[in-house]
């Protein structure tokens, strides 16, 4: 409130060494001391705002000193530096908040670094940031700038891996301060088309206890050098940045154990529903769940010790698909007799295994394993220079091989299930083909050989005779029918030898474009000696390619007969015969197998045109 001189009640009064007693218009002044005093006019006063010089003094004026003055004006300034200060802090202040919520409004990993590094150059007015995400071996494995343009950052080539100063802070996590980052003892220098650089603040990003990165800043803007409160700021920001981190990297995983997940039910229920191709389905699957440039599917072959990849895709897939890997020298070979899943940071230091001449660098096999057996594995590559698979990913990778082996499992068994109905069904057929149907034809023959016998030479009697024989036709091809149907399941998965020589025809049915009639006679799975038998099925698939490719012929019978300790093959066709050709190499090599077995090969027109291949050797 004023006083009654005119002056506000709180502020700077004069000094009462000055000024003798107040009077009713103000206080009355003393003589001065000297000429350095000057002479200021209470306001309100007869000559208020008036300086006087060494004149006498009017009652309203007040006199203050020169030493008070400066005083008062050093002190309002400042006040005003520290509210200027004061400014400033707080609107730094507001935008830490603003950072603040600017890295935790999103989810995404890859967005949350970049809003991060954003930040923190407006934070603290930087020129160019950077966030390096630390690999498990201590270099960098991601690399996140802003500030560059990419014709720049095109220039410049590779990213940084984490050496020279940028190594200190994985070294030592602690903050970094340079005025000069060339000065330092660890600096090695910028290549070629680096911007130039001085200033330099580093921290660590802490996640959950551990460092999962450094935030880099360079290059304060007006060519200041970054202060303690920058440093205080950019710690904030960063402890703030971990729970963002932590947050994205949750929701990430959570994401990715979805996807894992969701491809494992479906390779299930493809395989469930009888759907084609699971392998085909499980590989791409696979690979695009993974992040995996290069999937692929090798199947174990235990008859050659070896794996086949039969599947693959993405990368470089074309080079993968039909590779076969010794199972004692290979990382899939590896991985299966382990029964561990197997990880390798970078294939180029490996020589002469499955990814050779591939542009492969890190690689994850997963085996696959149902129960006690081990059917193959699942091979995922990244390409060279490519992020490392991560722990997570392998235990993801293995519960989804786990899923996928189980699946296959159940399919394979329900294959055989169906099948071993098939052979059961079939073996019912046989059995009443052999004790009903066979035994009432021999019954009718015999009968009409009775009678046939009991009349003379006459025609009836011959044509009982030609009843018999097509009687005897007939049980030879129920015969026939009984053997297929006891003996074979499938052309492809039937191990006997009546199935490869069934194999054979039906392959060679697209050759010829029909099927050639097949008979087989006697025992030929239990009485033919095992190598007798490949050399059997030599001759039976050369001599119908043979007569596939020469003989133009529009019927094709074979007979396999096995009787008295030998076996014989006859092929004859209705073609155009043997023809002028001198090239008998094909020839030979089948006269050269019955003579090295002790047998005999004959060839000689058909009855009925054609050509007519006779193969006979013993049986063991």
């Amino acid at each position: 409130m004023p006083t009654t001189d005119g002056w506000p009640a709180r502020g700077i009064r004069p000094h009462r060494d000055q000024f003798g007693p107040a009077s009713a218009g103000g206080y009355s002044p003393r003589r001065p001391g000297t000429d350095a005093e000057h002479h200021l006019a209470v306001p309100g006063g007869p000559r208020s705002g008036s300086v006087r010089g060494h004149g006498a003094p009017s009652p309203g004026d007040l006199i203050f000193p020169a030493v008070a003055r400066l005083e008062l004006d050093e002190l309002l300034a400042q006040l005003v530096d520290r509210a200027q200060d004061v400014l400033s802090t707080q609107g730094r202040l507001r935008g830490l908040l603003r950072a603040n919520r600017v890295i935790t409004a999103d989810l995404s990993l890859d967005v949350v670094l970049r809003r991060i590094v954003e930040s923190a150059c407006e934070l603290v007015d930087a020129r160019y940031g950077a966030l390096g995400v630390i690999a498990r071996d201590g270099h960098l494995e991601q690399f996140v700038h802003v500030g560059m343009d990419p014709s720049m950052v095109e220039a410049i080539g590779s990213t940084p891996r984490g050496d020279g100063v940028l190594g200190l802070l994985t070294e030592e996590p602690t903050p970094v301060r340079l005025d000069d980052i060339a000065d330092h003892p660890h600096a090695v220098g910028f290549p070629s088309g680096h911007p130039p650089m001085q200033g330099f603040l580093g921290v660590p990003i802490r996640v959950r206890n551990e460092i999962f990165g450094n935030l880099y800043l360079t290059e304060k803007r007006g060519g200041a050098e970054f202060t303690t409160e920058d440093e205080e700021l950019v710690l904030a920001l960063a402890a703030n940045a971990g729970v963002a981190i932590d947050n994205a990297r949750l929701f990430g995983e959570a994401q990715h154990r979805q996807q894992w997940s969701q491809a494992s039910a479906d390779i299930t229920r493809h395989l469930l529903a009888d759907g084609d191709d699971p392998l085909e389905l499980i590989v791409r699957r696979a690979g695009n769940v993974a992040r995996a440039d290069t999937s692929a599917l090798a199947l174990c072959d235990p008859a050659a010790g070896a794996l086949s990849f039969d599947v693959a895709d993405g990368h470089d897939a074309d080079r993968l698909r039909g590779r076969h890997v010794p199972m004692d020298a290979s990382l899939a070979g590896r991985a299966v007799r382990e029964r561990a899943p197997l990880v390798v940071g970078d294939a180029r230091s490996l020589g002469g295994s499955e990814v050779d001449g591939l542009d492969v660098g890190p690689i994850m096999i997963v085996p696959l394993i149902a129960s006690q057996v081990t059917s193959g594995a699942l091979f995922l590559g990244r390409r060279r220079g490519s992020g490392l698979f991560s722990d997570e990913d392998l235990e993801l990778a293995a519960a989804f091989a786990a899923h996928v082996a189980l699946a296959l499992e159940l399919a394979r068994t329900r294959a055989a299930r169906g099948r071993l109905s098939l052979l059961e069904d079939r073996d019912r057929i046989a059995r009443d083909l052999h004790d009903h149907v066979m035994q009432r034809l021999f019954a009718v023959a015999m009968g009409l050989q009775g009678l046939a016998a009991s009349e003379e030479r006459t025609a009836r009697a011959e044509r009982m005779n030609t009843y018999v024989e097509d009687l005897d036709e007939t049980v030879r091809e129920i015969r026939q029918t009984i053997f297929e149907l006891r003996g074979r399941s499938t052309p492809a998965t039937g191990s006997g030898l009546r199935a490869k020589i069934l194999g054979i025809i039906d392959d060679m049915a697209d050759a010829f474009g029909f099927t050639p009639r097949l008979h087989l006679d006697g025992p030929v799975d239990s009485a033919i000696d095992a190598a007798v038998g490949d050399h059997l099925v030599a001759v039976v698939r050369e001599t119908l390619s043979n007569a596939a490719r020469h003989a133009q012929a529009h019927a094709v019978e074979v007979t396999v007969t096995a009787a008295d300790g030998r076996v014989s093959a006859e092929v004859v066709d209705d073609g155009v015969g043997m023809g002028p050709t001198t090239r008998r190499s094909g020839l030979a090599n089948l006269r050269s197998r019955a003579e090295g077995l002790g047998g005999t090969f004959v060839i000689e027109p058909g009855p009925h045109g054609g050509t007519r291949v006779r193969w006979s050797v013993p049986t063991s």
